[in-house]
């Protein structure tokens, strides 16, 4: 213990008597190696690791902002059928339909737009009567995502309108612009039609045919091509089959025409809903 205690001093002598200098310097350098010398390593490491864990533990938690809630706008239109319309007025015009023609759900009708009776237009076609009126007449057909435009003028002075008249098949993926298709004809698949064309009453336009604008077939005969070039005249019979074919197309757009009631029947799941809550209905 003796020897203990005159190290130590000998220890507190080298420290402190430096500390009695005036020179700033060597009283720092002293202070310094006083503490490397009197606190272990691992003390002082231990005390700054709590010294920091009780600092972060009394730190306030951060708060994250909460995730922002998406809700639908109550003037949101919810539009039927995948927010499509049938029916698009256009000013003063608003497509007119007869009662007992059909008209596809996805089917777009704009404008200037005329349907009679009998008639049906299939799924996918575009009548666009925004610029000039479009008329499909009694007991035809416009088939699958066919395209009937019209334009304001033809540069042939002939009726910018497109018209469309009584037993006439307008096959798919075809498309009419500002022509007229007079009574008991029948036009291909992938037809194109341009403005102030005319094709005259019993005639055939096989598919993929093109008929330049002004260009006008005559009654009775066939056509084909790109341009539409004369094929040859059609038989008695033949031209007797031509509406045949739009009767039947009519008659199987009756039994598409049963699926879709004048009214809704929702009124039936909501009085079920009252009677199920004991509501009076």
């Amino acid at each position: 213990m003796l020897s203990f205690s005159a190290s130590f001093r000998s220890n507190l002598s080298s420290l402190y008597n430096p500390l009695l200098s005036t020179n700033p310097v060597h009283k720092m350098a002293t202070l310094a190696r006083a503490s490397r010398r009197l606190i272990p390593r691992t003390l002082s490491t231990r005390i700054i690791g709590r010294s920091f864990s009780v600092e972060s533990a009394q730190a306030p938690p951060q708060s994250r902002p909460p995730a922002p809630v998406i809700r639908e706008s109550p003037d949101r239109v919810k539009w039927d059928y995948r927010g499509q319309r049938k029916l698009i007025p256009l000013g003063q015009w608003a497509p007119k339909v007869a009662v007992d023609a059909y008209v596809a759900p996805n089917v777009v009708l704009a404008g200037q737009v005329v349907v009679h009776d009998g008639a049906s237009v299939w799924n996918g076609a575009v009548l666009r009567g925004d610029l000039n009126k479009i008329t499909v007449g009694f007991c035809s057909n416009v088939q699958e995502r066919c395209v009937v435009h019209a334009a304001w003028s033809s540069p042939t002075g002939l009726p910018a309108e497109t018209l469309v008249e009584r037993f006439v098949t307008v096959g798919a993926y075809s498309l009419l612009r500002s022509c007229t298709i007079e009574p008991e004809c029948i036009i291909g698949q992938h037809s194109i039609l341009m403005e102030g064309s005319l094709v005259e009453t019993h005639s055939i336009l096989e598919a993929g045919s093109v008929v330049p604008p002004g260009r006008r077939i005559p009654s009775g005969e066939l056509w084909a091509g790109n341009p539409a070039r004369f094929v040859r005249t059609l038989t008695h019979e033949e031209t007797l089959e031509l509406p045949k074919l739009a009767v039947a197309i009519n008659d199987l757009s009756k039994s598409y025409f049963s699926e879709f009631l004048p009214y809704s029947t929702v009124y039936l799941e909501v009085e079920k809903m009252k009677k199920s809550l004991g509501i009076s209905i």
